[in-house]
């Protein structure tokens, strides 16, 4: 069966005296994302936001890899910005920034998106294994604020187990999505199909679908053709 971490630091992680999580995750799945994340970042400048940022690992890696991109991490849980924070005091990366404190049930995200101590219009998002273990304001959150945030050529990615076609593409994430029903009736697997409708309710539309390890997927959105 999938795993997954509401809160890290509260899952039996290591905790380093500075605050920094260590996200077991992070180390099965950095260089399969990073691999499909690079097709498209690689060799590019500007601001990417990194939404549910977690223990911070994802971005700071990312950020090693696209020096000409600035990274902006976020979360809404204290102990995770405040990991995310002490990971980029631990590698001193230029690129990084210090994480924005985004609540995904509102559209607008934050009022650093807005104020100018934010970024500018974004390259890309990106959010890993948030939308399952959240209600679905959060994933139409998610996807109204990288709608409203993009830029013109910008694309939004967003990992995790899904359902296609009103199936799952494995016993084990049907065994997942119950366990995580039985937990939160707000919570579950969802439907690429659903995603997919909502995107094209706010400009986007899917482009291409990823096969990763472990029954996951990396569902990618671009701006919809005028």
């Amino acid at each position: 069966m999938a795993e997954y971490v509401v809160e890290f630091g509260k899952d039996g992680g290591r905790i380093e005296p500075d605050g920094r999580l260590d996200a077991a995750a992070f180390h099965r799945n950095h260089v399969a994302i990073w691999t499909v994340l690079a097709a498209s970042l690689q060799q590019q400048g500007g601001d990417v936001v990194e939404v549910g940022s977690g223990t911070g690992q994802h971005v700071q890696y990312f950020a090693e890899h696209t020096p000409g991109i600035t990274w902006w991490p976020s979360d809404l849980n204290d102990a995770h910005l405040k990991s995310i924070e002490a990971w980029r005091a631990h590698t001193k990366r230029a690129n990084v920034r210090s994480p924005l404190r985004i609540d995904l049930t509102d559209p607008a995200w934050c009022p650093d998106m807005t104020n100018g101590n934010g970024p500018g219009p974004l390259l890309a998002v990106f959010c890993a294994n948030v939308v399952h273990i959240a209600p679905w304001t959060v994933a139409e959150g998610l996807i109204s604020g990288a709608a409203r945030y993009l830029r013109p050529d910008g694309k939004l990615f967003i990992y995790g187990p899904f359902k296609r076609g009103g199936k799952h593409t494995a016993v084990s994430n049907a065994t997942f999505d119950t366990s995580l029903r039985n937990g939160n009736p707000e919570w579950g697997v969802r439907d690429v199909e659903a995603l997919e409708k909502v995107a094209e309710g706010v400009g986007l539309q899917l482009s291409e679908v990823v096969e990763m390890p472990a029954n996951n997927l990396i569902l990618i959105f671009k701006r919809a053709a005028a």
